[in-house]
């Protein structure tokens, strides 16, 4: 596919689209709208459908082959995968829960579950890297706004459910086998790869800085038009009313390419600056310019951007030789911190299984929460999940979007590494479990909403980290890899612990001495050893979140010292 020029509206375009793609990607946050009716439906028990609510970590999150096929096809393709993937998997799901297909078996159910929601790995990864890439120098806000959107995303699908859907988990499931397809093929022309700009651009900076406040305008908007529900009981033509204002809310970020559509400025500008950057050593340039003004620039740094972004090993070899051949390198040698690595590269270092630790202690138990979350409500006498989920939504939002904001604000001023604000949110999330045990009455939307924000940092920041840490040359495979966590910790701490758990309380609660049918547990102690146990895993993922930050910090002075990214100068690829 050929490379859009930088500064112009496509990357701009691409971006708008993407954010579509991001809520379409949310699919999985949905569980708990449907899993009350999976299990009253299906008469499934709480281990049974805790270990659905794994496949759904598991489809969401094991994305490996997004991230390899991201660098080997062109983003629609990706797209196209996993729209079918939505398709397949939600389909079942609706044939099951509407009952037009009866005695399907849990194997199956569990298994269109994975596949269901692995169709946001393909579409999550497919928007995200081609955007990092297209803006690799405000890495840390692209991640913050595409995954805070991602995270919203509950709440969107939370509004089409109590509107147009009629609060019905078969006409949720319905839509999301459709809907969410159609959406993803109508956008997959826009999400195109776009050569890369360098250097600081004000305008680029006010574009940032308006879809940020336009997606805070969305996420409060929906968060309260769903509380205020319930109370005034809106009549039909209100709620569509709200609906069609969150849709333009959502568009919202396509203003920037019809304003610089109407209002077209200088796209020169940032292009000279590159070049001047490029001449002091400070960074590298782009693929058009190195070719048609600065032909004498240096040939190993010049390759060295290039091939971070589009091109392969041969490239990467063939600049290895020409610096050998120069006198420059006498022998390859290992990538430091900041550079591209290659996968096998990465996963000998300490700093990256520092991350995973990290990373998998925070989305792992934080991922516990919200697929027990009707559960959880049920167990402490809320029987409305739309109001949690909702408000768990907003504030994942709020923590996605606050954790780049935030994180790329101090990276910046201070070169405070972002994995510092992965320690603090890490350390609430120990008070959070130890208020969700607690049950106090009243506490539990104050949990829920701390639980949110801070589970939304955990993205905003490892995303970044990853990329700093490893470079962008294989960042779908990170990412992926990463992304593992979740998964894993759903499988440890919801499957495996917290539905055994609940179990047995309710067993204990009916007097009898196996759980075999769908049966609730009320009260506190339905959940409260699990909680005590999440709050002393995220205590160990403090831990680990300090002693990396201490490791890297040396790298974040090296790429941010000036005040702005530099690429390093050096590449052993």
């Amino acid at each position: 596919m050929a490379n859009l020029k930088a500064g112009t509206r496509p990357p701009w375009v691409g971006l708008g689209a993407a954010v579509w793609v991001q809520i379409a990607s949310g699919n999985a946050y949905n569980f708990p709208l449907y899993s009350h009716s999976l299990k009253s439906v299906l008469g499934f028990n709480q281990h049974q459908l805790t270990m659905l609510g794994v496949a759904n970590d598991i489809g969401e999150n094991v994305g490996l082959l997004p991230g390899i096929a991201c660098n080997k096809f062109p983003p629609w393709v990706i797209l196209l995968i996993g729209s079918f993937a939505c398709i397949l998997g939600y389909g079942v799901l609706w044939l099951a829960v509407s009952k037009t297909v009866l005695y399907l078996p849990y194997w199956l159910l569990w298994l269109a579950l994975c596949v269901a929601t692995n169709s946001s790995a393909w579409l999550g990864t497919a928007v995200l890297v081609t955007n990092m890439r297209n803006f690799p120098v405000s890495r840390g806000t692209v991640a913050g706004i595409l995954k805070g959107y991602a995270g919203l995303s509950a709440a969107v699908f939370t509004e089409i459910y109590s509107t147009i859907l009629r609060k019905s988990s078969a006409n949720l499931l319905m839509f999301l086998s459709f809907g969410v397809p159609i959406l993803c093929l109508v956008m997959m022309y826009f999400v195109r790869a776009c050569t890369p700009t360098f250097g600081e651009d004000s305008a680029e900076h006010g574009h940032f800085l308006f879809i940020q406040l336009a997606s805070v305008v969305l996420g409060l908007y929906v968060l309260t038009t769903t509380i205020l529900d319930p109370i005034f009981h809106f009549s039909a033509e209100v709620s569509y009313a709200i609906l069609v204002g969150m849709v333009v809310l959502l568009m919202a970020p396509l203003a920037i390419p019809v304003k610089m559509t109407f209002c077209p400025s200088r796209i020169n500008r940032p292009e000279i600056r590159n070049q001047q950057v490029a001449s002091s050593d400070e960074t590298l340039q782009g693929e058009g310019n190195a070719d048609k003004t600065e032909p004498l620039l240096k040939s190993s740094e010049s390759s060295t951007y290039l091939e971070s972004f589009r091109e392969g090993d041969e490239a990467s070899e063939v600049a290895m030789l020409l610096a050998v051949g120069e006198g420059a390198v006498k022998k390859k040698r290992r990538p430091k911190r900041g550079e591209d690595f290659k996968f096998t590269e990465a996963i000998i270092k300490a700093d990256f299984w520092l991350l995973f630790l990290v990373y998998f202690t925070g989305v792992g138990s934080g991922v516990t929460v919200l697929n027990n979350l009707a559960q959880i409500g049920i167990a402490q006498g809320i029987h409305s999940t739309t109001i949690l989920l909702s408000l768990f939504s907003f504030c994942n939002f709020i923590g996605r979007l606050g954790g780049g904001v935030v994180s790329e604000h101090f990276v910046r001023s201070k070169t405070i590494p972002r994995t510092l604000w992965m320690t603090c949110t890490q350390i609430i999330m120990v008070i959070t479990y130890l208020l969700f045990a607690s049950a106090i009455s009243g506490t539990l939307y104050a949990a829920t909403a701390l639980l949110g924000i801070c589970y939304g940092v955990q993205f905003s920041i490892m995303i970044p980290t990853v990329s700093e840490l490893f470079g962008l040359k294989h960042f779908g495979i990170f990412y992926n890899f990463m992304s593992l966590g979740n998964p894993l910790g759903a499988f440890l701490f919801s499957g495996l612990l917290a539905g055994y758990i609940y179990d047995n309380e309710a067993a204990k609660q009916h007097g009898l001495g196996l759980v075999t049918s769908s049966i609730s547990c009320i009260g506190p102690n339905c959940f409260r050893l699990t909680f005590l146990i999440l709050a002393g895993i995220c205590g160990v993922g403090s831990v680990a979140s300090i002693i990396l930050t201490k490791r890297i910090w040396p790298v974040y002075q090296m790429l941010y010292g000036g005040g702005s990214f530099r690429l390093p100068q050096t590449s052993t690829h």
